[in-house]
């Protein structure tokens, strides 16, 4: 429980801080426990979306739900995928990229970066009807952290706990804890998909192969880290997420599009 509440106090702005006391040591545990996160992080973002739809157009009712998602988690993630950006795309050597991902100031690379990524990403959540939008938001969260957190197996990590942003080195998954990330990350997809009457069969289909393609994507994040730094800092598992989960969307959105 300990380490549930670490991950929930370390990826979003919630004051569970004010009632759990958590020692130090979970904290570099809490990507284990990533997909629960996006287990809420997901519900919030589809209810808001749903709400939102009821009043206002499908696009601006996807970019105030995902707005409201920016608020919970305190733009977290956002604030890895500017520093990716502007560290993979302004810098030559390891040393630079890592360099220029840790100044907290923000590079053109970064900012385009934000602006295409959110264009794209409302632009996609808005062009499918509003209840598979809400569906694949409770799937592709919790899918995508999963996918993201496997960083921390198979990458070193490239700073340590004095350099590291958050001073935190994230300690890799034993067996145990990999089946329990697993298990969180699929649970609402299987849900989707084998609950009766949930959801279309031609959304559940492309529903996978959206999981499919987040996955290829991260793997894919995982192999340019690799050559780039040798490694993964935080700023990388926040763009792993975020670029996996634009790639389920992406995917659904043309799957559904070729059915319909």
């Amino acid at each position: 429980m300990h380490k549930l509440a670490a991950s929930f106090i370390f990826f979003t702005r919630l004051p569970l801080w004010r009632w759990v006391k958590v020692d130090a040591s979970y904290y570099s545990r809490v990507v284990e426990c990533w997909p629960a996160v996006g287990w809420l992080t997901g519900c919030f973002t589809a209810g808001v979306l749903w709400l939102l739809a009821l009043m206002l157009p499908p696009l601006v009712a996807a970019a105030g739900a995902f707005a409201a998602r920016v608020l919970l988690t305190g733009a977290m993630h956002e604030d890895g995928l500017a520093d990716f950006f502007d560290g993979f795309g302004g810098g030559t050597t390891r040393e630079r990229i890592l360099a220029i991902m840790k100044d907290s100031h923000i590079g053109t690379y970064g900012v385009l970066g934000l602006i295409f990524y959110f264009l794209i990403l409302v632009g996609a959540v808005s062009s499918l009807p509003v209840n598979m939008a809400c569906l694949a938001i409770i799937i592709g969260d919790p899918w995508c952290k999963f996918c993201s957190s496997q960083i921390i197996n198979v990458l070193p990590y490239c700073r340590t706990a004095e350099t590291a942003k958050n001073r935190t080195v994230y300690a890799r998954m034993s067996p145990r804890a990999l089946v329990v990330d697993v298990v969180l990350g699929i649970v609402p997809l299987l849900a989707v998909c084998l609950i009766p009457g949930v959801a279309p069969h031609d959304f559940s289909i492309s529903a996978v192969f959206s999981c499919l393609a987040a996955g290829i994507v991260a793997m894919t994040l995982f192999i340019l880290m690799r050559h780039k730094i040798g490694g993964y800092t935080g700023d990388c598992c926040g763009a792993t997420f975020l670029l996996s989960e634009l790639s389920f969307y992406l995917t659904l959105l043309s799957l559904i599009t070729l059915y319909l």
